[in-house]
């Protein structure tokens, strides 16, 4: 079957839930692999109070015994340790004196979801829809991403990232980059590679958050490891890039991403576009050649090259400024400031964190599409066979 998941829970409500199915058994498997991961979330210079209060740590319901998976559907609940504050808010009981709940949003946020899901779903209260529209969702996916990240270790693979671009301020990409990025980003306030460019993003967000604003960037992720031949080119919807693309662009504030070189392709010539192909004996998880650049960012064809897959992603500014922007009240229809709720400056570091989720979650399906498998080691099996079988090819 393939791999899927799916998470429920609010912001201010009481708990997170994720649910992962499709994993086989005998992956080993600790709360620490994803308690780890969910702090990775959290970090970033320009995080609101919320991060402040959260400790997100993750407790397993069903699908791990003795520290390994079991092949049933792993679900996990992560609680919010802000729920005593919302108790009377976001309780699900019905209110007998009929009364307004407290906190109501009728002042809707543009650039939200606030009004139009209020709209589609006929709500009087906008938080009916912010509290799931809210970011605070992908908590959930990145506890079932670092399962798959867990899973894709066993195999080599390392998804990390770094950012990019924050505000108009560029990062510049290391000539080499480091062995462990991950290692390196996360020792960073802002997660980038460049310490001169993260001075002046750090400057920069102190000076927009006096002004009521916020900012948006890019992050980029990297994943090294990958085989050949994962996705296909038979069909639309098994196309890597296109999973990948819809997997990136259900992040929150996310409005673009990019692959290898991207829209840089639209500027150029084929000749300076496309990787050259030489041959690399000895080399089985690219078929034994290798691209003298990687221009197409690890995937040709909507398959795996076997190169680095480079993925950049484009978060907008978060849409709740502190300096609100007008807006109508969905009450009265009279003009009014948008509402301010609690929020962050930036969360373009944890954005890159969540990209690393999705983009492992899409590949730990696509590696499970291509070798299969009810356990780690039926897995492993098919795997190694499938490189042996490789290893044989162009001369090897």
């Amino acid at each position: 079957m393939p791999l899927r998941f799916t998470t429920a829970g609010e912001s201010h409500g009481q708990a997170l839930v994720s649910i992962l199915e499709g994993m086989p058994a005998g992956l080993p498997l600790l709360a620490a692999d994803v308690n780890g991961e969910l702090a990775r979330r959290q970090q970033g210079y320009g995080r609101g109070r919320r991060m402040q209060i959260e400790r997100d740590t993750v407790e397993f319901l069903s699908g791990v015994r003795a520290g390994e998976t079991l092949g049933s559907p792993i679900a996990m609940t992560i609680q919010n340790r802000d729920w005593k504050n919302w108790q009377e808010i976001m309780s699900a009981a019905p209110d007998e004196t009929q009364a307004p709940r407290k906190r109501a949003v009728t002042r809707v946020r543009p650039g939200h979801a606030d009004l139009t899901g209020l709209l589609k779903y006929d709500r009087e209260d906008a938080r009916d829809i912010l509290e799931r529209a809210s970011a605070r969702e992908t908590t959930a996916r990145v506890a079932a991403a670092a399962i798959c990240k867990r899973f894709l270790a066993e195999f080599d693979v390392r998804v990390a990232s770094h950012l990019v671009h924050l505000g108009g301020i560029d990062a510049v990409r290391p000539a080499e980059m480091p062995a462990d990025i991950n290692a390196v980003a996360d020792a960073s306030q802002l997660r980038t590679l460049d310490p001169a460019a993260e001075a002046r993003m750090i400057a920069y967000i102190d000076e927009i958050k006096r002004a009521g604003n916020t900012l948006g960037g890019v992050c980029e992720v990297v994943v090294d490891g990958l085989p050949v031949g994962l996705g296909s080119h038979v069909s639309w919807d098994r196309k890597l890039d296109g999973r990948i693309g819809a997997a990136i662009m259900s992040i929150p504030a996310v409005k673009g991403v990019e692959i290898g070189m991207g829209f840089g392709t639209t500027r150029v010539t084929g000749a300076e576009v496309h990787d050259e192909i030489h041959m690399s004996p000895g080399s089985p998880r690219t078929g034994n050649v290798r691209r003298a650049s990687n221009r197409a960012g690890g995937l040709e064809g909507g398959m795996t090259t076997g190169e680095p897959l480079v993925v950049r992603v484009a978060m907008k500014p978060i849409s709740t400024l502190m300096r609100p922007l007008g807006t109508v009240d969905v009450a009265t229809g009279e003009s009014a400031s948008a509402v301010a709720e609690r929020s962050d400056v930036t969360a373009v570091p944890a954005m890159g964190v969540i990209a690393e989720g999705m983009i492992a979650i899409v590949l730990a399906d696509a590696f499970l599409e291509k070798f299969g498998g009810d356990s780690l080691g039926e897995t492993r099996r098919n795997y190694d066979a499938y490189l042996s079988h490789v290893a044989t090819r162009l001369g090897g």
